[in-house]
């Protein structure tokens, strides 16, 4: 298999993963399974994966790095608008289904639940990465500038974290394995910052 192949293998690959969960809760709306609170349970979810799709992205260079996983490498930028993809329907949702689409009472609704305040800022942050993910962009901004630029994920990763830690009220078993994670993929490039640290 030449390396285009593989490459274009790969990208097909993470496609069509990357559908596949809003395929699967599309396909339970249309049944109507998606339990008793349909607009909460398509809210967690569409932010779960956002999330999960967030540290896939920034799970990409460790495992390149660790695994010589170069292919990895090339499909990053799917991962990336996967996550923007999916905390994009998280927001609509809330905007829609918990807000009934009056915009006006979003910002009572940040200063009253903070939670709230943090992922709109999260998903704002998001915006300039998504918009800057084409190739075109990163000849334009230029590679310096643009990696500083996607550093961001970071921030915004520890956002969608703290975010959903706020959410959860009882178990929080999945937010601190999110935050392990977090954690562990900070630490993996502080260390190859300061590796003398």
């Amino acid at each position: 298999m030449s390396l285009a192949a593989d490459s274009q293998f790969h990208r097909r690959v993470i496609l069509v993963n990357g559908l596949l969960p809003a395929l699967l809760i599309g396909v339970d709306a249309w049944r109507g399974n998606l339990g008793a609170n349909p607009v909460e349970f398509v809210t967690r979810a569409t932010g779960v994966l956002a999330l999960v799709f967030l540290l896939l992205t920034l799970a990409v260079t460790p495992l390149r790095r660790l695994y010589g996983w170069t292919w990895l490498a090339k499909q990053r930028r799917w991962l990336g608008l996967y996550a923007f993809f999916y905390a994009l329907a998280h927001l609509i949702i809330y905007v829609g289904g918990d807000r009934g689409w009056q915009l006006l009472t979003i910002p009572t609704d940040m200063a009253r639940r903070p939670f709230i305040a943090i992922g709109m800022v999260s998903f704002l942050l998001m915006v300039p990465l998504a918009i800057t993910s084409t190739r075109a962009m990163v000849r334009w901004l230029g590679g310096r500038r643009w990696t500083q630029l996607h550093r961001l994920t970071y921030i915004v990763a520890m956002g969608g974290v703290v975010h959903y830690t706020l959410i959860v009220k009882s178990d929080l078993t999945y937010p601190i394995l999110f935050a392990m994670v977090l954690t562990f993929l900070l630490g993996y490039r502080l260390r190859q910052v300061w590796p003398n640290g």
